[in-house]
């Protein structure tokens, strides 16, 4: 046996061993393995926050041109964003670009206005005639994104579909569930 002399170590102290190293490994997996999925849903419930905050916030948009330029509801998203330099009928700047230009994607969502009923007749010089009433609807891009839709028109009130469904008319709008 050789001796060891003094600052020396044993050489089989040094490091860790293969089964030190293995169990720590194992103990983060399990700690990833239950945080993972905990992190998913609040991700997803995130953004379907999100997404029915836009919803309110194109409504709102929405009566905002209808006052300023009276020419009914917005004809189009896009002429709720950014056109010029200055807010016209049809570039208003009251949206986010992110949501009034295609394609119309925010926080996993992907968000539709379809104008409805007729279009307001005589409307002001150079803008597009706006229309009476609308649908805004917000879909998930997928199932990590969200899991529920969302859809609203001029009453304001926010309807939602747990199963993701795209929402295709204000009546099938209104026949969903009422959002609290």
């Amino acid at each position: 046996m050789v001796a060891l002399e003094q600052g020396d170590t044993d050489p089989r102290s040094r490091g860790f061993s293969l089964i030190e190293l293995l169990i720590v490994v194992a103990i983060i997996l399990i700690i990833a393995a239950l945080a993972i999925p905990n992190f998913l849903q609040a991700k997803i419930q995130a953004n379907q926050a999100s997404a029915a905050s836009t919803v309110r916030t194109i409504n709102t948009a929405s009566v905002q041109y209808s006052a300023a330029w009276s020419n009914g509801f917005p004809p189009s998203l896009a002429s709720l964003g950014t056109v010029g330099a200055t807010p016209t009928c049809n570039g208003a700047m009251v949206l986010d670009q992110s949501i009034t230009n295609a394609p119309n994607q925010k926080s996993g969502y992907t968000f539709a206005y379809t104008p409805q009923g007729p279009t307001i007749p005589s409307p002001p010089a150079g803008c597009a005639a706006g229309y009476s009433s609308y649908l805004v609807t917000a879909m998930p891009n997928n199932v990590y994104t969200g899991t529920e839709s969302f859809c609203s028109d001029e009453s304001f009130v926010l309807h939602y579909s747990t199963t993701g469904a795209a929402i295709a008319t204000p009546v099938a709008c209104e026949a969903l569930p009422v959002m609290q």
